[in-house]
């Protein structure tokens, strides 16, 4: 069992035609330089970077018994760092860099992967496409992070979830619940606990089809 994050710039087709290839290559390595950095420090390994994703993994090649919140730890810490950085390229003419985040937590195959002539260790298996998967949707739910229910179990003490969705991905057959890891709860407001708390209530009326009520609720949010 392992945890999995993949991060992709939004809209970086457009930044790209934007800048030289000479800014471009600044610009990426100095987004990848502090993001892998946060990932390093909460024990991550990276996979690889592909253009502009960058995906990694926890659970091997060390076992970590709190792989899962250091993944969500991780993510949080991107977003924090990446909102300084937008401050600084903003100060430089750079565009504006957002990025979403995609976590899962479960099975996958890690080793040594590839033909005769090249290798690299890597992860493979269902969960790690979930992970894509869920990074893909984060800008149709306007989140910067979504993880899976198995990421989210046993972390509610520690961050505070939004419950976003109840969902079929592209690929799986049975639906799953997906979560936006706001803020470690150490850090959140009781301004912001209590909005979570009213947006679960409105929620609760949507699903339950009051749809006034919910209208309502979510008009005051």
């Amino acid at each position: 069992e392992m945890t999995v994050l993949f991060s992709d710039i939004r809209g970086f087709t457009n930044i790209s035609e934007t800048l030289s290839a000479n800014e471009l290559k600044d610009l990426l390595n100095r987004y990848f330089t502090p993001m892998t950095e946060i990932i390093f420090d909460q024990s991550g390994t990276i996979d690889k970077y592909v253009g502009d994703m960058i995906m990694a993994f926890w659970g091997a090649p060390l076992d970590d018994p709190q792989q899962k919140e250091h993944a969500v730890m991780a993510a949080i810490l991107m977003q924090r760092r990446l909102k300084l950085l937008r401050e600084e390229f903003a100060k430089e003419g750079y565009p504006q860099v957002h990025a979403g985040v995609g976590l899962n937590t479960g099975m996958m195959n890690v080793g040594d992967m590839g033909s005769s002539y090249r290798r690299a260790y890597t992860v493979l298996g269902d969960s790690v496409n979930l992970g894509s998967r869920l990074e893909s949707i984060t800008k149709f739910y306007g989140a910067t992070c979504l993880v899976s229910e198995t990421t989210k179990q046993g972390l509610e003490d520690k961050f505070l979830f939004r419950e976003t969705d109840y969902i079929i991905v592209k690929g799986k057959k049975e639906p799953i619940r997906v979560y936006e890891p706001l803020e470690t709860r150490d850090a959140a407001t009781d301004d912001m606990m209590r909005a979570v708390d009213d947006y679960h209530i409105a929620r609760a009326a949507y699903l339950a089809r009051k749809w006034g009520e919910a209208q309502s609720l979510f008009s005051n949010l």
